[in-house]
């Protein structure tokens, strides 16, 4: 995967004990979940409001996800605050692609790139994004070496 920008939107999640399995590490299926969290803490972050319920119930714009890449490369625990590191990365015509990097006490857990298209949620139908919603991405989408 590409190099982390240097400004991200940062999303603190609390891991607790009701998240870990026996081995005392996450689930794995938390981990989208958490990932996913963060996304919406981007979306509420630079729309106001609620995120992604929003701008399902008051803007009739959904992001359903179409893809989702994760790599694991250490174990997420109660131990220390996760820090999701979050910034879009590339806008298409009806999509929006996301990358999300998952650290812990200064190492990398996980890393996601997720891929969402833009409907119309009354509708389920596919639709370019409003134009509003358009410029405001392309100021954050930032071009990685």
């Amino acid at each position: 995967m590409e190099t982390r920008p240097l400004k991200t939107h940062e999303h603190f999640i609390r891991v607790t004990w009701g998240d870990c399995d026996p081995a005392k590490i996450a689930y794995t299926g938390r981990l989208p979940w958490f990932a996913l969290d963060a996304i919406n803490a981007w979306w509420e972050e630079q729309l106001g409001g609620d995120g992604w319920f929003e701008m399902e119930l008051d803007r009739n714009i959904g992001t359903p996800f179409v893809r989702l890449e994760m790599d694991f490369s250490h174990p997420v625990t109660p131990r220390h605050k996760l820090i999701c590191h979050v910034w879009p990365v590339s806008l298409g015509k009806t999509s929006i692609t996301f990358r999300v990097d998952g650290m812990q006490n200064g190492k990398l857990c996980f890393s996601t790139r997720t891929v969402s298209v833009f409907i119309t949620s009354d509708k389920f139908t596919k639709q370019a994004p409003p134009e509003d919603i358009c410029d405001m991405l392309r100021r954050h989408i930032i071009v990685v070496a």
